[in-house]
């Protein structure tokens, strides 16, 4: 009797089950895809139904031979990729590549990798389900259909190579667009608070500020308002008017799913929605933890489900009751409401044993997976938690009209709170709060009609603030609520927008480059009624009817198709006349044949033109303020003794003699870093790749081969004196000034420039 295969998609899933199923079973990796649409070409027959012309995914021969090989002798096959569309629809392409009977393969899927969800998907398997199967195809087909056919109209019009459009990508972009034109069309408007400092007869001090004139909110547009409200109140008599005190309950968030785990790591972790998705795939696959070996810590990481099985509703009330006691923990167990829009395909993301504390398991883990165990772990135990309660009070001073409010509130029961609190989002922007309430703190024991003395009176004038950009949290949480994309792919389409160099992060928020804001204006010019929210959450939804068998996926890209084919037909017949529309003009003469200036999109940007091109080719770079035209540098040119000037080309910057056309010499640009290799004279020097990538390496290559992606300073380190520091990229885009010998951060001075 042959064993039984189980064919998972990573090579690490596969460890683990192995160690469940024992010496039975053969558990293969297929490493992702086993096939996909071809890169060269549309790969789509739109005459016949849209069939997708799938092809081996490059590489994989070795994969295949193995899972072929693994298949001959097998009694049983299971295909276990990843619970959700994507998964189902590699099971359905490994099935074609092994080609054997319907009734050796079976569909199983691990919610959580543990030695009981395993053994129980094994007893249990199912068909593969072509709904989930043709709502994967649909979404692939649609993408492909969309990004191949726009995106050469952008290279048309703006220029060839590093732009692409995307169904869902480029709406993103022009969220992040349409919020930065409101920040730069934002004009800030002045306004006033007054707080007060009030003493009791008691000697008690505490703060209000000023909620109310006449009954109406207080408005202070300016300064002069203001000194009428002090004049008002000069020798004012003030009393408490109204002493409210009632006991405020806050309850728990539930357990995350992918869109909120993405946010709340963000603003407690900085990290990426790509960086948070990767850290939470190794602990659903499975971790080493000590004794006992390999297991899934997590649930499956991708759902917008928060519901929970009532068997880890009860694990997790014992364990609060064992731990916390019987007030931490609910009469009812904790039901929380999905979403609509919600697939509930899947649990929310939860720890698979909620008694492996992260404290039990820190040893095994490193620094991010730890942090993001802990934080999957304590969310999770929270939501099953009391509530916290408060005391909160609210105290009105009142005189001559005017009305000073002072809150406060004392925590009684910390409830949930002991265990978890959301981060706040990264900055809170001034406009969001209420210039009325004063912070949360202890106030004194009042009765209304009370008399309160009045210490000090101080004005103080604001501005309004523009909308605040988007953080990768905010993001991500605007598309959810709009209905883009899917759990599994807000990190591909933030990831794709900052290496398109569509948006920069600059402080941890979204803004938008030149070339992304030409793209989005192209695309939103021509194909508004594609790239828009309340149609990509149109197309979402009809997604969601495929997977539930309601709608045909043929139909449904054919409905699609017809009109985004006729507004592609009139957009490519325009293309000059868009290339031309995009064109800035300038007042500035050429200085070859003095007709106008315009400026043009290159590969490296904006440029200056001649209007007068193919007949006039003269160009030139545009000149950002505080920059200089490339000028002459010191070095001189090996070959004719003239200075090198800076250029930039299709592989970076390099040094050009200034004698050309004469003279035709180049070379790299120097860092002013000599090789660290020993018994090296050689100089480190600057090289771009030809995928994008900035790299240094030593000018005596080949002889020397030393080579280092991070960029040499010549700036000794002050801590441990070695004679250059380096730029190192951290992640999620972040830069950093540290020493390579002693590792230790360091801080250019202010006048220190480089050579180059």
């Amino acid at each position: 009797m042959g064993k039984s295969l189980v064919i998972v998609e990573s090579p690490a899933k596969a460890k683990t089950i192995n160690k469940f199923l024992g010496s039975k079973f053969v558990v293969k990796a297929s490493v992702g895809h086993v096939r996909d649409l071809p890169k060269k070409n549309l790969g789509i027959d739109i005459e016949n139904s849209f069939k997708p012309q799938y092809i081996p995914v490059p590489g994989k021969s070795k994969v295949f031979k193995a899972l072929r090989d693994a298949a001959k002798n097998s009694d049983a096959i299971y295909l276990a990729p990843d619970p959700d569309r994507e998964g189902e629809a590699i099971a359905w392409h490994i099935a074609h590549i092994l080609k054997k009977e319907p009734e050796k393969l079976h569909r199983v899927m691990f919610n959580a990798i543990t030695s009981k969800a395993v053994v129980e998907a094994i007893e249990n398997p199912t068909a593969i389900n072509m709904n989930l199967v043709n709502a994967q195809q649909a979404r692939r087909v649609l993408d492909r259909l969309v990004g191949y056919q726009v995106s050469p109209i952008l290279w048309k019009a703006i220029h060839y190579g590093k732009l692409s459009a995307g169904r869902v990508q480029s709406v993103a972009l022009r969220l992040i667009c349409e919020r930065e034109e409101e920040v730069e069309a934002f004009k800030p408007t002045e306004y006033w608070t007054v707080t007060a400092i009030f003493t009791t007869k008691n000697g008690e001090v505490f703060s209000a500020k000023l909620a109310k004139i006449e009954k109406k909110k207080a408005e202070i547009p300016n300064q002069d308002a203001a000194d009428k409200i002090l004049s008002d109140l000069k020798s004012a008599q003030f009393h408490v008017s109204k002493v409210e005190r009632a006991a405020r309950r806050k309850n728990p968030l539930p357990p995350f799913i992918t869109s909120t785990l993405q946010q709340d790591s963000a603003n407690r972790f900085r990290f990426g929605a790509k960086r948070t998705m990767a850290i939470a795939q190794q602990l659903y696959e499975g971790m080493e933890v000590g004794q006992e070996g390999a297991s899934g810590l997590i649930t499956y990481m991708r759902t917008d489900s928060t519901r929970i099985a009532p068997e880890a509703q009860m694990e997790a009330r014992e364990f609060i009751m064992s731990r916390y006691g019987s007030e931490y923990v609910p009469k009812k167990a904790r039901i929380f409401k999905t979403k609509k829009k919600a697939q509930d395909a899947h649990e929310a993301i939860r720890p698979t044993s909620v008694s492996r504390t992260p404290e039990s398991i820190k040893s095994h883990l490193n620094r991010d997976q730890y942090r993001m165990y802990d934080l999957i772990w304590r969310r999770f135990v929270a939501s099953q938690m009391s509530a916290a309660i408060f005391d909160a009070t609210t105290i009105d001073i009142q005189s001559n009209g005017y009305i000073f409010r002072a809150t406060g509130s004392i925590l009684k029961f910390s409830g949930f709170l002991s265990v978890y609190e959301e981060a706040p989002e990264a900055q809170t922007t001034e406009e969001k709060k209420d210039p009325g309430k004063s912070k949360d703190t202890i106030l004194p024991l009042l009765k209304e009609k009370e008399r309160v003395d009045c210490k000090n009176l101080t004005p103080k004038q604001h501005f309004t603030k523009p909308p605040p950009r988007f953080t990768q949290a905010s993001l991500v949480k605007l598309l959810e609520t709009e209905g883009i994309g899917r759990p599994s792919t807000y990190a591909s389409i933030v990831s794709t927008l900052v290496d398109r160099e569509y948006v920069l992060l600059e402080s941890r928020r979204f803004v938008p480059t030149e070339r992304g804001r030409i793209v989005k204006k192209l695309l939103v010019q021509q194909f508004s009624n594609l790239f828009n929210v309340d149609f990509t959450a149109k197309m979402e939804a009809d997604l969601d009817r495929i997977e539930a068998g309601d709608t045909d996926w043929v139909e449904m890209i054919r409905k699609f198709y017809v009109p985004f084919r006729s507004q592609l037909d009139r957009v490519e017949k325009q293309t000059t006349v868009i290339k031309q529309a995009l064109q800035e003009q300038t007042n500035e003469k050429c200085p070859n044949c003095d007709s106008n200036l315009v400026i043009k999109w290159g590969r490296h940007g904006r440029f200056l033109s001649c209007s007068n091109f193919p007949t006039c080719k003269y160009a030139r770079p545009i000149v950002k303020e505080g920059e200089k035209l490339p000028a002459e540098t010191s070095i001189k040119c090996g070959k004719c003794g003239l200075p090198m000037i800076v250029k930039t080309g299709r592989f970076g910057r390099f040094l050009a003699c200034s004698g050309y056309p004469d003279c035709k010499s180049t070379q790299p640009i120097p860092t002013g870093v000599t090789c660290p290799e020993p018994d090296c004279k050689g100089n480190l020097v600057e090289h771009k790749s030809k995928k994008g990538k900035m790299f240094y390496s030593c000018n005596k290559y080949p002889d020397c081969r030393f080579i280092t992606n991070n960029r040499p300073i010549p700036y000794a380190c002050p801590h441990c004196k070695h004679y250059y520091t380096e730029e190192r990229k951290m992640k999620e885009g972040e830069k950093r000034i540290s020493c390579p010998s002693c590792r230790k951060t360091v801080e250019l001075p202010a006048n220190f420039q480089e050579a180059i």
